[in-house]
């Protein structure tokens, strides 16, 4: 799986057994414990006041780590590596002197559940990712595992549900809603301070090889955008769907001269994006309406970490330049 497909639900309802009733800590092998996925139900884990935590869901370390829980291992999907802590550079100091086992994303959502069962969790969390019930089937035999709601698209549950989740789990509900509300609220004080997005319309597109694509609503690149005002541009719609990403064949590369757009390349330097003739066609890019970032700029880190965290960070320092490009548009 190349990086840009992990760039991009679960188990149904919420099994409730007898494990809930015990310890959240390791159980034997033949004890089934809880496959909690429902993001309205705080049912009480029994976890110990500090759990150990292995997360490994996209961005699901991060989330546990704004709520004051530190993970004794995260999956490093976005390869911040051992030295960020397995998290962006908003959160990284939010571990202190503590540091987790990184898990390579190099296996690409492949589990070794044996290390995972000697970090001896009391939680495991494997929310953003692939829905694979043979996968929660494995885990839940290690510990409680939490995981996205029923239909969820992989990879691309909700962010607010996703904290919500994650939230519940740790008995920290009230945490995970402030936390959401922070990120509302910023994304409600933008969107006042700039009316002139309102009813413009938006592409976040990508450009990977030779091939090119744009988010979808679902995923928090499009959603925190349109939060502020903006629409999608209505040829996106029309491209077929892979989960949150809609493929955008050579021919129709006109899908994303939308009124407004952001570009960033998968894979590559923004210097082959920038260089990239079909992308410079498009009225949108010569008229300097196209923000175009890199993939390594935190803005897009931020965007594709997806945390309430990160949204927010992402936010601060994008929509300026948004600012900037809705202002030429006639």
């Amino acid at each position: 799986m190349t990086p840009s497909v992990r760039r991009l639900s679960s188990l149904i309802g919420l099994v409730v057994v007898l494990a809930l009733a015990m310890t959240g800590c390791i159980q034997s092998d033949d004890t089934e414990n809880a496959v909690y996925s429902d993001p309205s139900t705080t049912a009480d884990l029994g976890l110990p006041d500090n759990p150990r935590v292995v997360a490994l869901g996209w961005s699901d370390g991060e989330i546990a780590l704004s709520l004051g829980v530190k993970p004794v291992a995260i999956y490093d999907w976005m390869s911040f590596g051992a030295g960020a802590k397995g998290v962006g550079p908003w959160a990284t100091d939010q571990f202190g002197s503590d540091s987790p086992e990184i898990i390579s994303a190099a296996s690409a959502g492949d589990f070794n559940y044996q290390q995972i069962k000697e970090l001896n969790p009391d939680l495991i969390l494997n929310v953003r990712a692939k829905s694979d019930a043979k996968v929660t089937d494995s885990l839940k035999a290690i510990a409680p595992v939490v995981t996205a709601p029923a239909n969820a698209p992989d990879y691309a549950v909700n962010w607010k549900t996703q904290t919500q989740l994650i939230a519940n789990a740790l008995g920290k509900s009230s945490d995970g809603e402030a936390q959401i509300k922070q990120t509302t609220d910023l994304q409600s004080r933008l969107r006042s301070e700039n009316p002139a997005f309102a009813g413009k319309t938006f592409v976040w597109g990508a450009k990977f090889g030779s091939a090119y694509g744009a988010y979808l609503p679902g995923d928090a690149r499009f959603d925190t955008i349109a939060e502020l005002g903006f629409i999608q541009f209505p040829p996106v719609a029309q491209l077929r769907a892979q989960g949150f990403f809609a493929s955008v064949p050579v021919e129709k590369v006109s899908s994303l001269d939308s009124q407004v757009a952001v570009f960033a390349p998968i894979g590559m330097p923004l210097a082959q994006l920038q260089d990239d003739n079909l992308i410079n066609s498009l009225p949108v890019t010569r008229d300097g309406r196209a923000v175009e970032l890199a993939e390594t700029d935190p803005i897009v880190q931020g965007m594709s970490a997806g945390t309430p965290e990160s949204l927010r960070y992402a936010l601060e320092r994008i929509t300026p330049m948004l600012a900037g490009a809705a202002a030429k548009v006639v």
